[in-house]
């Protein structure tokens, strides 16, 4: 299934993708959220937001793999099968890498952050009762994960870009 997206004026078909277009990709924030609810539930279940996310991340990287390799294009007509094990993992592994860093790593890293000097700041009112002072983490943790998804993804675009892809991306296997 596709849907059309509109660029510069002229409409293009864009290819339907559940890990971007569908509610799947809020699985990708369960970490965010576990970091945001650190203070009021078990680590374990911090630690369990932790393994949605990050199947999330492998689930994207098999499923653009797949992709890679089942591409049929007049593009890749001619491919041997060496190229198209050659593209579907740098299709697996670029995803990897971005989604495991833009999804997991540096949000994650973020909100723990993020909460852990709203309760240092809140800890100093001592007039505060600690239910408000903890509704008052996870009310900043929460509200901060939509500030933080797009320059944490354009972050990573920028220094994927300038290191790694330079690696392992060349003009023909895009």
């Amino acid at each position: 299934m596709s849907h059309p997206s509109v660029a510069s004026g002229e409409v293009k078909t864009k290819e339907y993708d559940i890990f971007k277009d569908s509610l799947v990709r809020y699985l990708g924030y369960a970490n965010e959220v576990g970091e945001s609810f650190r203070v009021l539930v078990p680590v374990s279940l911090v630690r369990l937001s932790y393994v949605v996310a990050s199947s999330y991340v492998l689930c994207d990287a098999v499923h653009k793999g797949h992709l890679a390799f089942s591409k049929q294009s007049a593009k890749y007509l001619d491919d041997n099968k060496s190229t198209k094990i050659k593209r579907t993992g740098i299709a697996f592994t670029d995803t990897l890498i971005w989604q495991g860093f833009a999804s997991v790593a540096i949000p994650g890293f973020t909100i723990n952050r993020i909460c852990w000097l709203t309760n240092l700041c809140l800890q100093r009112i001592p007039s505060l009762p600690k239910p408000m002072r903890y509704w008052g983490v996870v009310a900043m943790g929460l509200s901060c994960i939509p500030v933080i998804i797009k320059p944490i993804d354009n972050g990573v675009d920028m220094i994927m870009d300038r290191t790694l892809r330079k690696l392992y991306l060349d003009k023909e296997l895009r």
